[in-house]
């Protein structure tokens, strides 16, 4: 992978008023960040928004390869992968960027996506589905040879069928790691109509079960509480100041 060029600059606001100010300055807003790695410690940074979206935006994958050029700094080139961006839950806007410093020499270990390629002969002739199992296969390589996706040819896949990790063949100088019998892609044969109607059926089952119980449950309840309510009455009436009434004193014989 390529590594992209990104300036970044020291940020001394780290209080949550500083860092709002930070995001909505109206001259060049900027978006806090903080870089960190296994022999340095965390540093705080900020970026300029634009030019941190814009990488983002044309970038095939999320891994982000980029030389950072942190202004004023005592060590100002770092190598370092964008390792997360927090995103406003209802605007979308970026937040906060996390970014890992790594070395040339050293291997980096990520989550990489998969992307298949071809049309499976068991979707193309059988009517059979193209499942996803792993949307993404951890990798272990050179920052160099870090891949943006890893591609998959399916078209050989007939229904039933499946590519497992260790059959993803992947880029010279690139490890897939985990279960090499984990599958990653696979073929499934189609709902018939049916196993439609079944599934149906067994959900309105299901549901009407579930209003009977409950129903039954608020019956039993309530002379429960109707119970509640009686021996609680006396109490209140004689809390209230109602005068108790008196039985009527028996006659002697």
């Amino acid at each position: 992978m390529k590594s992209v060029p990104l300036t970044a600059y020291s940020r001394t606001l780290t209080r949550r008023g500083g860092v709002k100010k930070l995001r909505h300055d109206g001259r060049s807003p900027r978006i806090p960040a903080v870089i960190y790695g296994a022999k340095t410690k965390p540093q705080n940074l900020e970026v300029d928004q634009k030019a941190i979206q814009d990488l983002i935006h044309h970038a095939a994958s999320e891994n982000l390869l980029v030389d950072l050029t942190v202004e004023k700094d005592a060590n100002p080139k770092r190598l370092a992968l964008v390792q997360e961006v927090q995103h406003h839950s209802l605007t979308g806007k970026m937040l906060h960027i996390d970014f890992h410093e790594i070395s040339e020499t050293e291997k980096v270990t990520v989550m990489v996506p998969v992307e298949a390629v071809g049309e499976a002969t068991g979707v193309k002739n059988g009517g059979g589905v193209l499942e996803h199992v792993l949307f993404k296969v951890k990798v272990r390589c050179l920052p160099k040879d870090l891949p943006e996706q890893i591609t998959v040819d399916v078209s050989h896949l007939e229904i039933g069928h499946a590519v497992h990790i260790g059959e993803i063949k992947p880029p010279a100088g690139v490890e897939v790691l985990g279960d090499k019998h984990i599958s990653v892609l696979s073929v499934a044969a189609p709902i018939t109509e049916a196993q439609e109607a079944e599934a149906a059926a067994a959900a309105a089952t299901t549901g009407e079960v579930e209003m009977i119980k409950e129903k039954k449950e608020d019956g039993e309840g309530a002379p429960a509480e109707k119970e509640k309510e009686k021996e609680k009455a006396p109490a209140a009436e004689k809390a209230a100041g109602k005068p108790e009434e008196k039985k009527p004193a028996e006659k002697k014989k």
